[in-house]
């Protein structure tokens, strides 16, 4: 019984320690510059402006930046310090519009030599250049491919080769599930040991989320599926986006109308906006006479219609625009940081 005391305040002390050990940050630029930096949650620059092409910072505290002068991409810790790394010519994936990936699960892909592998944290080739083509890790599992053949790769570099007949793609992972693409343009998912966790007998499907992903039926209409490929929301819609597991909803389309359904197929409606966007942090980013706000999950405005430009909630924070400048606002509308940058992303987290 004496011993409860120290017991309880060891695991206090071991919470504050993790909590303490998140450090919040935004990727920024300030007013009428052109370079990015990186700032806190205090609108503080912790490391200065000077990057022209960068992204925000992993879970793992690393950032990718692509330096055009010199045309190589590396990567800087929390300090500014950059990552030694054990190959130094490399490239990083790309996605337009999206910009470039870096680490994820403690892994980066990097091309190296025209072929892909993956980096460590520790700046090794945890996962030698080899493939052709990857995915990013997601979830301890990557997907790549050589020599005509579909592999799953796992965090240790595993690699299981997939025996699936007419394989044509596989997508990144999500909750422990990867789309795969047939030869005859059906899709289908795999699990993390390279086997067919639901067969290929959909048009089209998106990643798992909270255990559901929308598919498309062969006659295109769209619903949501569990991890057994069952129907949980029958397929009677026209689109189907992200599910969002914490409000229970997902965005979905019938003729030019948007609403929302929850996993029995119950449908809820916002008129009072111009857009609909997905749930994140427990609200939607909406529009009303040109100016953003975020409404809850009974479709109702909480922040109401009052900015000149807004992203997502991400990590219980959003970046929204007022006049020219950029700020951060919290889930009750609050100004974090007061609009005073020239462009923001979002707020990320690093342990």
């Amino acid at each position: 019984m004496k011993r409860k005391p120290f017991l309880i305040i060891a695991l206090f002390l071991l919470s504050g320690l993790y909590s303490f050990a998140q450090t919040y940050t935004i990727l920024a630029k300030p007013a009428g510059g052109k370079d990015w930096g990186y700032a806190n949650l205090k609108g503080e620059f912790f490391i200065e402006p000077k990057f022209r092409d960068c992204i925000g910072f992993s879970e793992e505290g690393l950032a990718a930046i692509y330096d055009g002068k010199q045309k190589k991409f590396y990567f800087i810790n929390l300090q500014g310090e950059i990552l030694p790394t054990e190959i130094t010519d490399f490239k990083l994936i790309e996605v337009f519009g999206f910009g470039m990936k870096g680490f994820n699960d403690g892994l980066a892909a990097v091309k190296y030599k025209d072929l892909w592998g993956f980096l460590n944290t520790e700046g090794k080739l945890m996962v030698q250049a080899t493939f052709e083509k990857v995915t990013p890790f997601n979830g301890g599992f990557a997907s790549g491919q050589k020599g005509g053949k579909f592999y799953v790769i796992d965090g240790n570099g595993n690699e299981t080769l997939l025996d699936i007949p007419g394989l044509e793609d596989v997508n990144e992972f999500s909750e422990g599930f990867a789309i795969f693409k047939t030869a005859d343009d059906m899709v289908g998912f795999i699990d993390g040991n390279g086997k067919i966790a639901i067969p290929a007998k959909f048009k089209s499907a998106g990643d798992f989320s909270g255990g559901l992903a929308w598919a498309k039926d062969p006659t295109t209409s769209v619903g949501y599926i569990d991890v057994k490929g069952d129907w949980v929301v029958p397929p009677k819609f026209d689109a189907g986006k992200f599910y969002d597991p914490e409000t229970g909803l997902a965005r979905i389309k019938m003729g030019d109308q948007w609403a929302y359904t929850n996993n029995r197929g119950d449908l809820s409606f916002i008129k009072d906006t111009e857009i609909w966007e997905d749930f994140f942090s427990g609200l939607a980013r909406g529009k009303k006479n040109g100016l953003f706000g975020f409404y809850n999950s009974n479709m109702e405005w909480v922040i109401m219609p009052q900015f000149d430009g807004a992203r997502d909630f991400k990590n219980g924070y959003a970046s929204v625009k007022k006049g020219d400048k950029w700020g951060i606002i919290d889930t009750a509308g609050n100004w974090v940081v007061e609009p005073k940058f020239e462009d923001i992303k979002d707020v990320v987290i690093s342990k």
